[in-house]
């Protein structure tokens, strides 16, 4: 079991509960306590009044401890602590989901002295608190509790395995190891005449490096100096690691949060009709008259299991009244902060003005991506193929590559949604493979931090001061996991949390 945080206020010793299922008619709803008087409230709603086998279902007729008026016959389980959820005494009651069974046994329990109800998230707050679980395990647990989507679901399930947390551990283990060597040289290098000789090379601690390729008969190499080549060797691993991890970093937050695609194109071109058929319901309104859709209208949708805000964007033309002209520079500046683009052309109009024009500023430009590589993603498709000739679409020398789509019949969405898996998984990650993404802004200023002070280690010619440096980017590790968190901090990660969990 993992070592207590120590959060202040964790744990009051006093015992909660809670309603621990969804609210409202039911089969079954699962009511728990936590806490040192879980025993005593479980032995005082059950008949026979001793406690059940530890982990196993007993069923149990609950009554008031009061009126001792029947409540109900429902199953109850005992998990003695710490070999609970919490790491404390916890019971549970399986009763019948009806409301006034449930309102009925929440009563009862909160006339058992020393119990009162729990606030928002407090059972997995005393689970931290009692090293069950690490903080990014936490947030892997509320990520999964608000998971609407196959990808959210297996990236949180990751966390929630505490892949994020191993990596931290086997990071700062690395650091503890490369202190350990620097902290020898402090303590050693005056005696043995070691330190004013690594000082010397090339005044930094990166200077260390090239000793590991010498020879061991050389005399002059000292043990000490084979142990700081060695660690010396594996922070500058970390660095790159930590590196690969942060320019990865906002595809774990758009999992998360949802990339934002979205959709453009000229008048007419079916946009709204697009937005509807992915988001399965009427988004936008749809009309043959120009320029309809005048604002951006967004939906939160499930795109081929990946989360999406899908914006439907006003048509991109000139000449219009000022209000759809505003709706074009709404539309433009979205167009700068999405994620992934759908350019929609009509297939049977490509040869006109508004086409071309789109074509040339706004395909043409996303697809060669800028300079630094770091461009946009886009997605051509030619809605309207039901009304292509029989020979389909004429081949043009100039057209890039596209999916032919009709909003209207459905024909050609299975190959867009395929599509769109792909693309929507370089965007936000594959959650099943690699190494477990960064989902958070918390994550990544802590990684960030760490990175910054293995910079002034590599970088100090003082001895001490590369130990400090090395301290203080094991610490930023640390407080990934939970270690060194400050109340404000765990109230912002535990706010989101239901009562109950």
């Amino acid at each position: 079991m993992r070592q207590g945080s120590g959060v202040p206020g964790a744990s009051s010793g006093a015992t909660i509960f809670a309603l621990s299922s969804g609210q409202g008619r039911c089969g079954i709803a699962v009511i728990r306590t936590s806490g040192p008087a879980s025993g005593h409230a479980l032995r005082s709603l059950t008949a026979p009044r001793d406690l059940p086998p530890a982990r196993s279902a007993c069923l149990r007729l609950l009554s008031h401890p009061r009126s001792g008026e029947p409540l109900d016959r429902a199953l109850v389980l005992w998990f003695p602590g710490p070999q609970s959820f919490t790491g404390e005494d916890c019971a549970e009651f399986h009763v019948h989901g009806g409301p006034a069974v449930v309102s009925g046994v929440l009563q009862a329990l909160g006339s058992v002295p020393g119990l009162r109800p729990a606030e928002a998230g407090e059972f997995t707050r005393r689970a931290f608190a009692h090293g069950k679980l690490s903080l990014t395990e936490v947030e892997g647990l509320a990520d999964l509790i608000h998971a609407e989507t196959e990808a959210q679901r297996r990236q949180a399930l990751r966390q929630l395995d505490g892949e994020l947390g191993h990596l931290c551990h086997g990071w700062a283990k690395t650091l503890t190891k490369a202190l350990a060597h620097v902290e020898a040289y402090i303590d050693f290098g005056e005696d043995d005449n070691l330190e004013e000789g690594v000082l010397e090379r090339g005044g930094s601690l990166k200077g260390w490096g090239h000793l590991a390729s010498q020879p061991l008969e050389v005399p002059s190499l000292h043990p000490l100096h084979l142990l700081a080549s060695t660690a010396n060797s594996e922070v500058r691993e970390l660095e790159l690691a930590l590196g690969a991890h942060l320019r990865d970093a906002r595809r774990g937050q758009r999992l998360r949060s949802g990339a934002h695609v979205v959709v453009a194109g000229p008048p007419n071109a079916g946009k709204s009709s697009l937005v509807n058929l992915l988001s399965r319901k009427p988004v936008s309104i749809v009309s043959p008259e120009p320029g309809t859709t005048r604002d951006v209208l967004e939906t939160p949708v499930d795109l081929a299991g990946f989360p999406a805000l899908l914006s439907d964007t006003a048509g991109l033309r000139e000449g219009a009244g000022p209000v759809e002209q505003e709706g074009v520079r709404r539309a433009r500046e979205r167009l700068e902060q999405a994620d992934l683009i759908l350019a929609v052309l009509d297939a049977s109009e490509l040869a006109s003005p508004s086409s071309c024009n789109f074509l040339d500023t706004v395909v043409a430009p996303t697809v060669a991506g800028s300079p630094s590589g770091d461009s946009q993603r886009l997605l051509l498709l030619l809605n309207k193929s039901d009304l292509l000739p029989p020979g389909g679409l004429d081949p043009s020398p100039n057209l890039p590559p596209h999916l032919l789509l009709s909003c209207l019949t459905g024909e050609g969405l299975d190959g867009l949604l395929e599509a769109l898996r792909k693309e929507l998984a370089e965007v936000c990650g594959d959650p099943s493979t690699g190494p477990p993404l960064l989902t958070r802004a918390r994550h990544q200023h802590h990684l960030q931090g760490c990175l910054d002070a293995l910079g002034h280690y590599a970088k100090t010619r003082d001895l001490a001061l590369a130990a400090e440096a090395l301290r203080l980017a094991r610490g930023h590790l640390a407080r990934i996991t939970g270690g060194g968190g400050t109340e404000e901090i765990l109230d912002v990660i535990f706010r989101d949390f239901c009562v109950g969990k």
